[in-house]
């Protein structure tokens, strides 16, 4: 199908992208005016619907795949990947914000300035990015994107598309990027999150882990706020803690397999 060859692939991939992350603020925004927390969590949440829609009306009208493709098969160990990946978005994160503190680059924004109004809501409020932004986003290239490409590329041309592709998206994203230089470190930074969650699908075999590392990042930048001092400086840092996760994530696997036992040949 032509839908499937890279160059489309990645295109549709784009074109869904925007699609997902307007449509679904959109269709809340026509039933309500509201702007409070739960409002935009419900916001949030139909973002995660229109992706799955999109997603799977991609794969089987476009591309005519299997949706086990995109592997979003629910188990035990599904759950334990989404933690760690977790822990590790949000640990390299935190780390990174941590390091420039400490250097003098920046300053830590007190809680109560940055939190008191989130407090309430505080489980909602985490959960909007991961709705918002990890779990869609990473279905669509984690899931849907490096499925395809692995039918037709190599593995490190699938890593390196699906990483350089997410991160050029996001020259166009908001943040606190004010300088050019700003902007550019920002679509560094995106991708090597990119990278993380990338090396996270392909080591774990499914995309929960890739969900969790992208959600741990936006988790981590809401519970560690920093003065926007030395921004670009924060930039380099998170992009290096971001390796660092995606190398110790490799790592992981790699020890696991080689602790694996190995089959006894049969006998006749």
């Amino acid at each position: 199908m032509k839908a499937t060859t890279p160059v489309w692939a990645v295109s549709i991939a784009v074109v869904v992208m925007f699609v997902q992350a307007l449509c679904g603020p959109l269709i809340v925004s026509l039933l309500t005016d509201d702007r409070g927390v739960l409002v935009a969590t419900l916001s949030a949440l139909s973002v995660t619907l229109v992706s799955l829609a999109l997603v799977y009306a991609v794969r089987r009208f476009l591309g005519r795949q299997d949706w086990s493709g995109v592997r979003l098969t629910w188990s035990w160990s599904a759950l334990w990947q989404a933690i760690a990946g977790l822990l590790a978005g949000a640990v390299a994160v935190a780390s990174a914000k941590a390091l420039a503190v400490a250097l003098g680059l920046t300053d830590w924004v007190p809680w109560w300035e940055s939190a008191r109004d989130m407090l309430p809501y505080l489980p909602l409020a985490l959960a909007i990015p991961v709705l918002n932004q990890a779990f869609p986003e990473e279905l669509l290239w984690r899931g849907h994107v490096y499925d395809t490409l692995s039918a037709r590329l190599s593995t490190r041309a699938v890593v390196i598309t699906v990483t350089a592709v997410f991160g050029a998206l996001h020259i166009i994203s908001q943040s606190g990027a004010d300088t050019l230089t700003e902007k550019l470190l920002y679509v560094v930074m995106a991708t090597a999150l990119g990278f993380a969650c990338t090396v996270a699908r392909m080591r774990s075999g499914a995309v929960w882990m890739a969900v969790g590392v992208h959600g741990g990042f936006h988790i981590g930048l809401r519970l560690t706020p920093t003065q926007h001092a030395g921004f670009a400086a924060q930039l380099v840092l998170m992009a290096a803690a971001l390796i660092l996760a995606a190398w110790v994530i490799d790592m992981a696997y790699r020890a696991r397999a080689g602790r694996e036992p190995v089959a006894a040949p049969e006998t006749v």
